[in-house]
């Protein structure tokens, strides 16, 4: 078709990823098992990644750094349905080429279930581009500082911070102890509910950047000193991060501290946590905090003296963090609207059903006065859509097939709801590495439009992608949410 959409070849291949039930030590062995089928570190071209974004929509960005370092991350999908986040830096962030691609190999090398893993990088002309493992659930911040339902409880406060020590272990034993600007935004929970680092933050946001872009009542002393990170600093952080999860607030670190030497316990500690928080962990974790934000930096504890502390505060540790999270795992039929109910049981018919009825509402026309108003040249590939539409309608899908291509072929109008009816279409003529092609179109065409990601699910369904049919059924679902909060607030 015309270059108004991106081609799309998906090669599916079976995940070996298994969910998680609990975190017991054999869970454990369960996700380093999971992150020893992570495929190497490799270099993305810069198509793929455009690919991947629907050519960096906005629909798809997760978070901006600001004006002075506008660096964004996109989510995405590869062609294999891998879900992905991709970091876009700023043009003259990484001006050597070759630097850039030799500090993300390094941290590249680096594969561990506490990690959000960096997968790879792109290095075009002036692109410069980091594509690390997508995490669906939000980050520390916008669970301790934005929460909508419920504040997060003590016993996943206090995993998060286990964990994080446990990243922070694992970096300084290869040899990657130096991380930058660490804080709530780095600590990311993924479909499990399980807090990960990012790695992004092995990495500065420029090679001449800053390594801390936030308050300086934040900012470790020695690096105001001499704007330089050390592995210490990093430890500092931490401290902060236990402040965070304590208070439920994000405070000072001097204020912290002067609350925590006066003994008011009660000031500093989250109001949410009064009949979950003992005061021998509170006080625990205020001493660890403590030591953290030494001013001296060789006062601090290490990663590894953070685990020895942190590991006997653990509780209910046979509680699957998803759950402590409130996270759903997997998809509930009952959130799910006729349409995901349909494409959950696989139910071609009821899809069909569905589709037709909805017609052309989300091309953004009602009615064929809009196709009508092409000129007299296009009015074969007029009627090529319309013998399409009468033998949809008609359950004909051999000649929806044929007819849609053609008009897609003509490639001037691109129309999400004819690749979705193309997608169907396949799915009922058993052609399922088809319709996932189609309905990955779809979504190119119009980013967040939750039909295309629930016809990937049945798609996927049918050619045995569990894990990755969950991914879409919960996207589709997801989008769905938003598009009915926005209708309702209009």
């Amino acid at each position: 078709m015309g270059g108004q959409c991106f081609k799309l070849i998906p090669c599916c291949w079976n995940s070996q990823m298994k969910a998680a039930v609990l975190e017991t030590p054999d869970i454990d062995n369960e996700e380093k098992s999971e992150v020893d089928n992570l495929p190497a570190f490799h270099e993305f071209t810069f198509e793929q990644l455009k690919n991947a974004t629907s050519g960096f929509a906005v629909e798809y960005i997760v978070s901006k750094q600001g004006e002075k370092a506008p660096n964004i991350v996109y989510k995405g999908k590869l062609e294999n349905q891998k879900r992905i986040a991709v970091k876009r830096f700023n043009r003259l962030a990484w001006p050597d080429a070759q630097q850039f691609v030799e500090e993300a190999r390094l941290v590249g090398h680096l594969r561990n279930h506490r990690l959000v893993n960096l997968l790879g990088c792109c290095c075009e002309g002036d692109e410069r581009l980091l594509v690390a493992e997508y995490m669906p659930n939000e980050t520390l911040a916008k669970h301790l500082f934005h929460w909508d339902t419920q504040p997060m409880k003590w016993v996943m406060r206090l995993r998060v911070v286990l964990h994080l020590a446990q990243a922070l272990e694992y970096c300084t034993s290869k040899g990657r102890a130096l991380y930058h600007d660490l804080n709530g935004y780095r600590i990311l929970f993924d479909e499990d509910g399980k807090p990960r680092l990012s790695t992004f933050g092995l990495m500065k946001n420029s090679r001449d950047g800053k390594s801390y872009s936030t308050n300086l009542a934040f900012t470790p002393p020695e690096y105001i000193r001499t704007g330089r990170v050390t592995p210490e600093s990093a430890i500092y952080s931490f401290g902060t991060l236990l402040i965070d999860l304590l208070s439920g607030k994000h405070i000072p670190p001097s204020h912290a501290l002067d609350l925590i030497r006066d003994r008011n316990l009660q000031m500093l500690t989250d109001s949410c946590l009064e009949v979950q928080l003992s005061n021998d962990d509170g006080t625990e974790l205020a001493r660890l905090a403590s030591r953290c934000l030494q001013s001296e930096p060789r006062e601090r504890p290490n990663p590894k003296s953070l685990v020895a502390s942190l590991t006997p505060l653990q509780k209910e540790t046979e509680v699957p963090s998803s759950v402590l999270m409130g996270i759903p795992h997997g998809t509930s039929w009952s959130s799910l609207s006729p349409l995901g109910e349909a494409c959950t049981r696989r139910d071609l018919t009821a899809i069909h059903e569905i589709l037709e009825s909805i017609g052309y509402k989300d091309d953004g026309m009602t009615n064929e006065l809009s196709f009508q108003m092409w000129t007299d040249q296009m009015q074969e590939s007029l009627d090529s859509k319309k013998k399409g539409d009468s033998a949809f309608k008609h359950k004909d899908f051999r000649t929806t097939i044929e007819c849609y291509s053609q008009f897609i072929d003509v490639g001037t109008m691109v129309s999400p709801t004819i690749f979705a009816r193309c997608s169907l279409s396949y799915l009922m003529s058993d052609k399922p590495q088809k319709a996932l092609n189609d309905a990955m179109q779809a979504q190119v065409v119009s980013p967040v439009w939750h039909i295309a990601c629930y016809l990937q699910a049945v798609a996927l369904s049918t050619l045995g992608m569990d894990i990755e049919t969950q991914a879409a059924l919960k996207e589709g679902t997801t989008l769905e949410s938003k598009r009915s909060k926005a209708v309702g607030q209009k």
